[in-house]
């Protein structure tokens, strides 16, 4: 099912994102962790594609998988700056063969050795790479948000106006990149509907379970980790980490989904514990909820 078609449907989605195993002997895990959060009957989940489309040949093999064995639905991240429009044509082929339905459409961080040629240049951007997908139909778009800023725009009013292309050309919701301040996400949220974005907007939540990932991941997409988190969190062994990045993902989670945020997506890292812990905290209901994304039940 599209996911556009979901949120007709429903008042609030849940969804979890998931990557593709680098090593064989890891994917057993990411395996446990799909069966393990099935129990919260997702909406649909997400496979990210590595920098540059690295991962691509993965993403699709996991995507596909994920659909056909573990019954969900899927959404498949695809980016478009290292790759042709014959390329593209290609995996959209794959994907309406299997009856992927769902994409989230990025740019992408170009590989080291990166040089845009021909059939390339004119896909550099999301915006482009949506106007593309819309032309091959079949799907539903959704396109990344960022509550703080992209990293690469001159202001927050640039990085708005270039959502506002991105939805222009046809995409249908809107997931953030990760944030620990709801105030980013309001502000964010209030700048995009006074620009006249109208889709749906999902927070992207990662409770922090490791401070030093945190910090690494927050460098790549311009996000902050607030200063009382870091003196709450600082020197603390893996059992304390744990349970504080969990109680504070609860708190986080229920100020935005009482304020009536149509969703929430989990970055998962492929490890199910805290997402499991946050959700069965956050309110009991996420244990008997439907999801008609859901094929087994």
């Amino acid at each position: 099912m599209k996911i556009a078609d979901l949120f007709k449907k429903r008042d609030f989605l849940l969804s979890f994102e998931f990557f593709p195993p680098k090593k064989k002997e890891s994917e057993h895990v990411l395996h446990e962790t799909v069966d393990a959060l099935r129990r919260f009957h997702p909406d649909f989940v997400s496979i990210t594609y590595g920098a540059g489309g690295s991962t691509r040949e993965k993403t699709l093999q996991w995507t596909l998988d994920v659909k056909k064995n573990h019954g969900l639905e899927v959404m498949m991240h695809l980016t478009c700056i290292a790759s042709s429009r014959r390329e593209i044509a290609r995996i959209v082929q794959t994907l309406k063969t299997s009856g992927i339905e769902n994409v989230l459409a990025l740019r992408g961080d170009p590989p080291p050795d990166f040089q845009p040629g021909e059939g390339r240049k004119d896909l550099g951007h999301a915006s482009e790479l949506v106007e593309y997908l819309k032309q091959l139909n079949g799907f539903s778009i959704g396109v990344a948000g960022y509550p703080e800023g992209h990293p690469e725009a001159a202001s927050l009013d640039e990085d708005i106006f270039f959502l506002k292309k991105k939805v222009d050309a046809g995409a249908q919701f809107i997931i953030t990149q990760l944030f620990f301040e709801n105030r980013f996400f309001f502000d964010f949220e209030n700048r995009a509907r006074a620009a006249g974005i109208k889709v749906p907007i999902i927070p992207g939540i990662m409770p922090i379970i490791n401070l030093g990932q945190v910090k690494k991941f927050t460098q790549m997409c311009g996000a902050t980790v607030p200063a009382r988190i870091l003196n709450l969190m600082e020197g603390k062994d893996t059992g304390d980490t744990l349970r504080i990045g969990v109680d504070l993902a609860i708190r986080q989670c229920s100020e935005l989904m009482e304020a009536g945020v149509p969703g929430l997506h989990f970055y998962t890292l492929n490890r199910n514990q805290s997402t499991e812990l946050i959700l069965e905290g956050l309110n009991p209901r996420f244990l008997s909820r439907k999801g008609p994304g859901d094929q087994r039940s």
